[in-house]
């Protein structure tokens, strides 16, 4: 289930939007699609929380009390009695990760959630959040083009057993082989301003990489996005890329 950011996400979408009514609404038809006549259907339910009324402009909130505020409307509006995956969005500097993890471990403890995920955390934070309450997987970005988490973080996550889930395996685009020089982003998380990486000093770099994806790709009858997919899958057969971008 992909929420409208492609944060793999439904649950915190309805609640952490507060009163956008369409994403409720949707949120809600998606679970009577999901429980058709009132039992729970196939797939797996996911949401998230970590940002004050789901806006990451508003800073973080990963109080006790606004999780489970999250866990609950999550459980409402998606019409099941479970959620599979249950991802801290963002660290909260301010809540001590040893308490968002006690409080989603009491959620497991009630039934209400299955898994715990933490997005974008470094080392120590993955640490202290799995002594207290075990974690499935991290979201962190890396691609052929993203392969700093090589340096600590996977290492860490295979040595505790934690699945990596990746976001933007296709290097926010650059990867597919669709995108030139001249490209114009309408995303603002894709300008060169704000995004080093796609600046223009580093576009030759950058055209290197992709030509290398798209030989390769000739050999075996595919895109570079598939080459690029099947490079992370090799590597880790366990990883599960976030096909999105």
């Amino acid at each position: 289930l992909h929420g409208e950011d492609g944060d793999d996400t439904y649950g915190d979408h309805a609640t952490e939007h507060g009163g956008d009514l369409s994403r409720s609404v949707n949120i809600s038809v998606s679970g009577a699609w999901l429980n058709p006549g009132g039992r729970r259907g196939g797939g797996r339910r996911r949401a998230k929380f970590g940002f004050r009324d789901g806006s990451p402009s508003k800073g973080t909130d990963s109080r006790p009390e606004r999780i489970r505020q999250v866990a609950d409307d999550a459980l409402r509006r998606l019409q099941t009695d479970h959620i599979d995956f249950f991802y801290q969005r963002r660290v909260d500097p301010d809540v001590p990760i040893d308490d968002v993890a006690g409080t989603v471990g009491e959620l497991i403890a009630a039934g209400k959630v299955r898994h715990f995920g933490l997005s974008e955390a470094g080392v120590a934070t993955i640490r202290r959040a799995h002594a207290v309450q075990p974690v499935t997987a991290l979201q962190s970005e890396y691609s052929l083009w993203w392969r700093e988490p090589e340096e600590q973080i996977v290492p860490t996550l295979t040595e505790l057993g934690i699945g990596l889930v990746a976001f933007s395996p296709l290097g926010r685009g650059l990867l597919t082989g669709t995108i030139t020089a001249e490209t114009k982003f309408g995303d603002p998380r894709a300008n060169p301003d704000a995004f080093p990486r796609f600046a223009e000093e580093n576009w030759q770099s950058n055209e290197a990489l992709v030509e290398l994806l798209r030989a390769c790709g000739d050999e075996h009858g595919a895109t570079p996005a598939q080459v690029a997919l099947a490079w992370i899958l090799a590597r880790n057969p366990t990883d599960v890329p976030i096909v999105a971008k």
